[in-house]
């Protein structure tokens, strides 16, 4: 079954500036990221390629969402839907169902953030602080390992 994003669920989605093949800025690293963890080979460029087009495509497909290889509102609120914990290495500036989970297990953790889904300074300060209690690299941001540690602890 498709799961197709819906205007109300645009509205409520994470959604990032519009992008077009050959654009280059950081929002796409993100993209190319939230591709790789909905299991499409590509490298970090910051480039939107040839590659990155025809991943976009196929995506857009398989969603059900206009295939026109235009990043827009729902094509992000598709990518950023259905991305699973650790999928990919969070940082300062993304946003997504992901950012949520992370920010939910930093509660239980006992840190008093912000839950809606936007890694913030506020996020990024409080997985440091995460990862300097628990002897990791201290980088604000969250890989598999602190994921991993973050799902298993308690304060």
């Amino acid at each position: 079954m498709l799961h197709k994003p819906t205007d109300a669920t645009i509205n409520s989605a994470f959604t990032g500036p519009v992008l077009r093949p050959w654009d280059v800025e950081p929002a796409v690293v993100e993209l190319q990221e939230l591709l790789r963890a909905h299991g499409f080979r590509l490298a970090i460029t910051g480039e939107f390629d040839s590659h990155t087009e025809d991943a976009v495509l196929i995506f857009q497909r398989q969603k059900g969402i206009r295939v026109d290889a235009i990043v827009g509102p729902k094509t992000w609120a598709a990518l950023k839907q259905d991305v699973k914990a650790s999928a990919r290495v969070l940082r300062k500036g993304h946003s997504g169902m992901d950012v949520h989970e992370l920010q939910g297990l930093l509660m239980v953790n006992g840190y008093d953030v912000t839950r809606d889904g936007f890694f913030t300074e506020e996020t990024k300060e409080a997985v440091i602080d995460f990862q300097k209690r628990h002897k990791l690299r201290e980088t604000g941001q969250v890989d598999r390992v602190t994921w991993s540690i973050l799902e298993n602890k308690r304060r």
